[in-house]
């Protein structure tokens, strides 16, 4: 069934890459009648929901003020040399409460970043390859947002929670970012860091600086440096990556990539390097997406033998500000 799903989606593919704009959907109309009442639905509840809790904690103003909450949906489908097919269920849920004094956030996660495993693996994808939900990944937390800009000085957010299994397990994160404009030249320099500490898993940290300008009105150029360290792994990794983002039309991107990953402070080596491709393409109003990324791996540990992997992601966004003109 997985690989029925993925080739055909293959097959598919290059329609979708075509850079003709007809409208703002590539449904058929009777696809449209289906999703939309159901769509509409779930965003009323959730926007519903989400200023009745702001109103029940904050004031009066959550019934007006912009609201950011959100519901996620993704359907992941990927094959890789090594570990042939998987599949993978992920939700995201963001209730945003910005009239309550501490500006809170709660989220609701199926897919957090202390699970994704190594920096290979991420860009693999070999992390990934559950079923079904995993009940053991699935966290459910309350985070405060600093009020401060990232383009003036360091903002930083706190957060706690817990993962929905037997015995409970408590997580606490610390997030800062921080954005510099580099000399009034078209240069952004974006940091994000975060440190976690999970009752079963240990403490972890993790940092990215993004240093990008726009080449063109169609073109944006990124260098992009990762680090990170698990107790559980107890390793120091790090990563280096170049990209290149491409817009193809009103409705589709692409991004190139070249990625080497390494690790050990006290004796660094390169252990893998990887190209990908990620095609992005809104196939209806903001509302439904879909993600083609295949990967070529070169790892250390298979003497830099060629690996191919690709991942089929399909996602349904629920935001209450994506119901109008539907």
């Amino acid at each position: 069934m997985n690989k029925l799903l993925l080739f055909s989606t293959l097959l598919l593919l290059p329609g979708l890459v075509s850079s003709e704009e007809p409208d703002d959907s590539d449904l058929p109309l009777w696809v449209v009648d289906k999703i939309t009442p159901m769509h509409d639905s779930v965003t009323d509840w959730l926007d519903n929901s989400a200023r009745n809790i702001d109103n029940f904690f904050g004031e009066d103003d959550s019934l007006t003020i912009e609201n950011g909450s959100y519901l996620r949906f993704s359907q992941e489908f990927s094959w890789h040399k090594r570990d042939d097919f998987g599949s993978e269920t992920k939700l995201k849920l963001r209730l945003d409460l910005p009239t309550t004094e501490e500006r809170l956030r709660i989220l609701i996660e199926s897919d957090p970043d202390e699970t994704q495993g190594t920096l290979a693996q991420q860009g693999a994808n070999t992390a990934r390859n559950n079923n079904n939900f995993d009940s053991d990944n699935f966290l459910i937390g309350l985070r405060r947002l600093s009020n401060r800009d990232k383009n003036e000085r360091w903002r930083f957010d706190a957060g706690a929670g817990i993962k929905i299994k037997l015995p409970l397990d408590p997580y606490v994160r610390l997030t800062g970012e921080r954005q510099w404009q580099l000399n009034d030249s078209p240069w952004v320099l974006d940091s994000w860091n975060r440190a976690s500490w999970f009752h079963e898993e240990g403490y972890s940290a993790r940092s990215r600086w993004d240093l990008g300008r726009p080449l063109s009105d169609i073109y944006h150029l990124r260098f992009i440096t990762n680090v990170q360290w698990q107790e559980e792994v107890d390793t120091l990794e790090y990563s280096e990556g170049v990209e290149l983002n491409q817009l193809l039309g009103s409705r589709s991107a692409i991004r190139y990539a070249a990625v080497a990953v390494g690790r050990s402070a006290s004796d660094p080596e390169l252990h893998d390097y990887y190209l990908l491709s990620h095609y992005r393409r809104n196939l209806h109003k903001e509302i439904l997406f879909v993600d083609f990324i295949p990967e070529l791996h070169f790892p250390r540990e298979q003497d830099y033998d060629a690996e191919f992997g690709v991942t089929l992601r399909l996602e349904l966004l629920f935001r209450a500000d994506l119901s109008w003109g539907r």
